[in-house]
């Protein structure tokens, strides 16, 4: 979980200073990345967790 926590700090991060700063928009999209592999992370985790074990 802490992995993920830094992942979404990190993306909040990129994302402001993408939007903001002009010339920056590969910083927003490396974000929005970013967050999509936390967000995946997070699902992977949640669904090996689920998983009865044999």
């Amino acid at each position: 979980m802490v992995i993920f926590l830094i992942l979404l700090s990190s993306v909040i991060a990129l994302v402001i200073i993408g939007a903001v700063v002009d010339g920056m928009l590969y910083l927003l999209s490396i974000g929005v990345l970013l967050l999509m592999t936390a967000v995946l992370y997070l699902l992977v985790r949640s669904i090996s967790r689920s998983q009865p074990a044999p």
